[in-house]
């Protein structure tokens, strides 16, 4: 039989004894590894040598930052910039995510998760989160729902309710008390809102049954004691006295129950109707009982800072 030819035809030579290299090299202790265990070792690899990418299983370069949408793209949207202007924002070091100054574009984010700012603001860029000024009108029960089937604010946002969106009260009014109520699905933002640690001032005007004097005004400022401990207001002002009945704005940070009305009762006016006109800096402007409008960014961005968001 010939032997077999090789690839330029010629005939291959009957190896010699002499002609045969034996290798000492040692087998490899695992020859046989798993998919997950090389790419383990792969991403072990990357990270030890700081790279921005990573390999997938199948040997790809993977980027460690696809996830997520792009700053510029989410400042956008957020309505800060477009997004070249937000690219010169990025590029003059005025951009922060988390707590740290973006120093390259392109950087991806999660605006269900990170705090971004722009010259220290923050900036609202989760889009699921809704921020609502309600005018409460008299009579209508603080709840989302009333187990007693009474008109609660429930049912004045039953359509975004209905939508799937979980909205709740900052704070309560009582029945009887009409006004500005925020309402929202954020509930970090108005935990802070609610905690005494922050002060949040809220603005009342109280028609009371009487006319009262500049004393009764030192008197609230200076504190009236209740039967929880003294209260006081942080500032009181007479709008106006007519016809046996007296207008006072009052401001405090004070969230205990009943509050004012218990304040002016035992100063000897009761109160005949309560407003909440301001929560912070937030008014109503000209939204009308029963109708409610969203925040605007100016709004939110100044109770993010009264809270130290």
């Amino acid at each position: 039989m010939n032997p077999t030819a090789r690839r330029d035809g010629t005939p291959e030579k009957k190896k010699r004894d002499s002609d045969i290299i034996v290798s000492n090299a040692k087998p490899a202790r695992r020859q046989h590894v798993k998919k997950s265990e090389r790419k383990a070792t792969a991403e072990s690899v990357a990270r030890d040598l700081g790279a921005d990418w990573l390999v997938d299983g199948k040997g790809k370069k993977k980027n460690q930052e696809q996830s997520g949408e792009r700053l510029q793209k989410v400042l956008a949207k957020a309505g800060v910039a477009s997004r070249r202007h937000a690219e010169i924002l990025i590029d003059a070091g005025r951009v922060e995510v988390n707590g740290q100054i973006v120093i390259k574009q392109g950087l991806r984010v999660d605006p269900s998760v990170d705090v971004i700012r722009v010259d220290g603001v923050r900036v609202n860029v989760n889009e699921k989160m809704q921020y609502f000024v309600l005018n409460k009108p008299r009579g209508l029960q603080c709840t989302m729902s009333d187990e007693m089937g009474r008109p609660c604010v429930g049912d004045l946002v039953s359509e975004k309710v209905a939508a799937g969106q979980r909205l709740f009260h900052v704070g309560r009014l009582d029945a009887d008390t009409e006004g500005l109520l925020l309402l929202t699905n954020d509930g970090e933002l108005a935990n802070r809102l609610m905690h005494p640690k922050y002060g949040v001032q809220k603005t009342y005007l109280a028609t009371v049954l009487g006319e009262l004097n500049n004393k009764v005004i030192r008197q609230l400022q200076e504190g009236i004691e209740l039967d929880d401990g003294m209260a006081k207001a942080d500032f009181a002002q007479l709008v106006d006295k007519h016809g046996g009945y007296s207008l006072v704005r009052v401001e405090l940070h004070e969230g205990r129950k009943h509050i004012v009305r218990r304040m002016l009762k035992e100063a000897g006016y009761p109160v005949q109707r309560l407003v909440r006109t301001k929560f912070h800096t937030i008014s109503l402007g000209e939204t009308t009982p029963g109708a409610f409008r969203a925040l605007n960014s100016n709004e939110l961005t100044s109770l993010y800072n009264a809270v130290e968001m």
